[in-house]
């Protein structure tokens, strides 16, 4: 793995950091294989709750690719097909990952670093923060997929002035759009979303997964909704013994112990 991508786990807390900070965590098609292979993991591991997703240097998120990896990378048919597929297989993973998801933003999150932000469930920033898709001024297509995630987030008036205007967007704006949750002071950020993850671990983790598959399944056309899954995954929340648990520890005035089963 490169050392541009760091994994961490701390108990239930999983992160994954994008380390370029010289670059502005610019991303290159090693670092998007390297997130894969974290996801891939993180996502199996029973013991991990809540992913935090973050970049290095307290001044960018993700700023989009890195241009200097292009001529190695994708100067070729074959090489842009490679690294279109691999950012799609991540962005898709990021969003179907079956536990919470923060992004912490701090600083810049730009191009390709809003398109992993939005495959997020929440989205924490600090007051300098600035998002921006500059698609508009570099000529650049962008697919179904990527426009319909930021549609579904902010709707599509703010997702058309994103795209049409190309210009930067400040934290306030980003939050007025329903863009980022919530907004705190610069340098804070990675206390709230450790807070935020905490809090989240602390609950019971059938009912926080079932709720983020049910969650999702509201974004699909109602033919493509698997309301199956979504009834049983509420049934067996109410057949488990964390139910019985959370019971208890009410009604004991206590902290319960999820067991997630």
């Amino acid at each position: 793995m490169t050392d541009k991508i760091i994994v961490k786990q701390s108990g239930a807390i999983a992160r994954i950091i994008f380390n370029q900070p010289e670059k502005r965590n610019a991303v290159s098609l090693e670092m998007w294989e390297a997130v894969e292979v974290a996801l891939d993991k993180f996502a199996a591991d029973k013991d991990v709750r809540v992913l935090i997703l973050s970049g290095a240097g307290g001044k960018a998120f993700v700023s989009g690719a890195d241009i200097s990896k292009f001529e190695s990378e994708r100067a070729s048919a074959d090489g842009v097909a490679r690294y279109n597929a691999t950012t799609k297989r991540v962005y898709d993973k990021v969003e179907a990952f079956p536990k919470p998801t923060i992004a912490q933003i701090d600083g810049f999150c730009v191009g390709g670093g809003m398109a992993l932000a939005v495959c997020c469930d929440i989205r924490i920033c600090g007051q300098g923060s600035n998002f921006a898709i500059p698609a508009a001024r570099l000529g650049l297509g962008y697919g179904f997929l990527g426009i319909n995630r930021l549609a579904n987030l902010v709707g599509p008036a703010f997702t058309k002035e994103i795209f049409f205007t190309a210009r930067r967007f400040d934290a306030e704006e980003a939050r007025i759009m329903g863009l980022v949750n919530r907004i705190v002071e610069d340098g804070a950020v990675e206390a709230a979303a450790d807070e935020m993850a905490t809090t989240i671990t602390g609950n019971a983790p059938m009912t926080v997964d079932a709720v983020k598959f049910i969650a999702n399944q509201t974004r699909k056309d109602e033919s493509q909704r698997d309301l199956a899954t979504c009834e049983a995954m509420v049934q067996a929340c109410f057949d488990s013994a964390d139910y019985i648990e959370g019971r208890r520890a009410f009604m004991e005035k206590r902290k319960p112990v999820w067991t997630g089963s």
